[in-house]
């Protein structure tokens, strides 16, 4: 895919297409360990932190388990305060719950996401509480490695197309899905590029 992605991109965006030239070769980092639930988990902490603070207080969750995703039920177990003592927010224990109790009451199908259209994961998700739009994006791209995903709400995109196309203001969420239009069918493509966009100089 990768090659006619790029392809696509050069012609449809040549700003973009020399950043590509520029960071060179596509390297997603797909989160292909373990299972959905656990990837969604991972979504949940990663939220409004950085990846060094997030990347901590995941592995002090998974220490919790011996090292392991811990399991729905396992989760439920957990007291609140030792969540909280991992480094989870309390509104962060709080959805981490949620979803757990959807997955095992069978109201949330999670291993069977794959099967479902991007509009469908998106409405499934949503559905539990502290799951927003942003990070069904976040599993649809990394998880499911769905090739035509644009996070419009990421505030790494919108730096990063401010910074490609050199807008003098942030460009809105509206305004960054039109110009992602142009890069469909491959804007998950486009955004691994974006993001590395911010870490080029000048």
């Amino acid at each position: 895919m990768s090659t006619r992605a790029l392809k696509h991109l050069r012609a449809a965006d040549p700003k973009l297409g020399a950043v590509i030239d520029r960071v060179g070769r596509y390297r997603p980092g797909y989160s292909t360990e373990g299972t959905h639930f656990d990837a969604v988990v991972r979504s949940i902490v990663y939220q409004q932190l950085s990846g060094a603070a997030a990347g901590t207080i995941h592995g002090r969750v998974m220490a919790m388990y011996g090292g392991a995703s811990p399991t729905p039920a396992q989760l439920l177990r957990t007291p609140v305060e030792k969540l909280r003592a991992a480094g989870l927010s309390g509104r962060k224990v709080e959805y981490v719950h949620a979803l757990a109790r959807q997955v095992a009451d069978g109201v949330l199908p999670i291993e069977t996401l794959h099967e479902l259209d991007d509009d469908a994961v998106i409405a499934a998700l949503t559905q539990v509480k502290g799951i927003g739009r942003w990070t069904a994006q976040m599993f649809m791209l990394f998880r499911l490695k769905r090739p035509d995903v644009l996070a419009e709400l990421d505030l790494g995109l919108q730096k990063g197309l401010q910074k490609v196309h050199g807008f003098r203001t942030l460009p809105t969420p509206k305004r960054l899905a039109q110009v992602g239009e142009r890069w469909a069918p491959y804007r998950s493509v486009a955004s691994w590029y974006l993001w590395r966009s911010l870490e080029l100089d000048d």
